[in-house]
């Protein structure tokens, strides 16, 4: 039993959650929520370490990568994933923290090898102490001669992500973005006004030792800046009068513009961020539909509902490809949140860019225009729709909208007034990257019905 205890140390805990991100199609967050929110690790230095090990580790990766195939002498590819990860993590360890002995970094590592693939343990401990001996003679892609290769190599992403920012963007900004998703991103809150004001939040934060800056375009936003690890356990978060959502999530709600007593149809709610935050800008007065095809995720948002106070929601377990026929124009206002993507969130979501390929965001698109026809049929005469997703490529953005304009000739776009000029593009949708305005990539467009 002692022995069993032992192992479950920070790093092996890292690795393991690693290894299910990559077996499993796993996402870290709720991963990482399952392991920190029990007894398996008590100490709150490993705790920050777990975590800093498995998005670091996610982040890096393609970096990492390339350094073990300077090492390795076999087949790279052959590598089989959980002596990847621990190879990885253990390079992580030793490259990116300064506060990690590198012996303490190797010996672990070869200790994890030991326990999970024994035969690879010497392996480990050879390709560790090479990279510690000779990471300054490692040779790196050339940015003249292949500006693709090297920015995907340095700065750790797919490089046919790369060459398409490189199209859109340029050299400068493409690694601007890149950079932008592998730094850790604010831990942002919404306050609840439906039970408070952002004024009365931040000297409440204060007194519970939590320091705070207001976010730059919402202004029911915080971001918090010191520790908040046991932010959950605060009376603030209790009693409903926060929420974590970033920012550019939280805009998407001012960008509906949702009015007091309108019936509101929520599409894809999922569970909930912005369904909340449309109650909350109603002081609870109309009424929301909030439809998904999951129920599980429908009885989050029932929960985060009776949390925050929001009592106009009504939720509605069904596919957004075949919404009621009670629907049909019978809203003010329609959100359509669609499924994406999400390469706007990568660095909250850095196990995406290696999951992703080109043909998922084909396939999308194809989604996203089927469920905007589909949110358009629910739409009334002189309503609104939205439509938004955080994803920043123009397969799921300009191209999903000129399907909707060229098919409905009943809607037409419309300027939106409702959220800052700095966000709106010269085309008129609504467009936020982590580069540039240090929230997540949303984009978003604003149509109405005119018959």
């Amino acid at each position: 039993m002692a022995e069993r205890k032992k192992q479950k140390t920070a790093r092996g805990t890292a690795v393991e959650i690693l290894n299910r991100i990559d077996r499993d199609g796993a996402y870290a967050e709720p991963l990482l929520d399952a392991v920190l929110s029990g007894t398996d690790i008590p100490n709150p230095s490993d705790r920050r370490l777990v975590t800093e090990l498995v998005y670091g580790t996610l982040r890096m990766r393609g970096r990492l990568d390339w350094i073990v195939g300077r090492f390795y002498r076999g087949d790279e590819s052959a590598l089989e994933t959980p002596l990847r990860n621990i190879l990885r993590t253990a390079l992580y360890q030793l490259l990116f923290t300064d506060r990690i002995p590198a012996f303490a970094a190797v010996n672990e590592a070869v200790g994890i090898a030991k326990r999970s693939c024994p035969a690879a343990a010497g392996l480990v401990n050879a390709i560790l102490r090479n990279a510690i001996r000779d990471q300054a003679n490692i040779a790196w892609p050339d940015m003249a001669k292949d500006p693709g290769k090297a920015i995907a190599v340095l700065h750790s992403h797919p490089r046919w992500l790369v060459e398409r920012w490189l199209d859109g963007y340029g050299i400068e900004e493409t690694i601007a973005i890149c950079r932008a998703n592998n730094a850790i991103p604010p831990l942002t809150v919404r306050v609840n006004t439906l039970k408070t004001s952002r004024e009365k939040t931040v000297a409440e934060l204060a007194a519970d030792g939590i320091t705070t800056d207001k976010t730059r375009f919402s202004p029911d936003g915080l971001h918090l800046l010191s520790p908040a690890a046991d932010l959950r356990e605060t009376d603030l978060f209790r009693n409903g009068l926060i929420r974590v959502q970033d920012e550019a999530s939280q805009l998407i709600s001012h960008f509906v513009a949702p009015r007091s007593g309108e019936q509101i149809l929520d599409l894809c709610a999922g569970t909930g961020g912005k369904t909340l935050h449309l109650a909350a800008l109603m002081g609870n007065r109309g009424k929301i539909n909030a439809v998904d095809l999951h129920p599980d995720k429908l009885r989050l948002l029932g929960a985060e509902a009776n949390r925050l106070g929001a009592t106009i929601i009504t939720t509605h377990p069904e596919d957004a490809n075949a919404p009621s026929e009670t629907f049909r124009s019978a809203f003010d206002r329609v959100l359509l949140d669609a499924p994406c993507s999400g390469l706007g969130t990568l660095r909250r979501n850095p196990e995406i860019r290696w999951r992703t390929i080109p043909s998922d965001i084909e396939n999308a698109m194809s989604l996203q225009k089927r469920l905007l026809a589909n949110a358009a049929d629910c739409v009334k005469p002189g309503g609104i729709l939205v439509y938004c997703v955080c994803a920043v490529t123009p397969e799921e953005n300009e191209s999903v909208v000129a399907d909707l304009l060229a098919t409905r000739p009943a809607f037409k776009r419309i300027p939106s007034k409702s959220v800052s000029p700095e966000l709106i593009d010269g085309n008129g949708f609504f467009r936020t990257f982590p580069h540039r305005h240090g929230t997540d990539g949303f984009f978003a467009a604003l149509f109405t019905r005119t018959g």
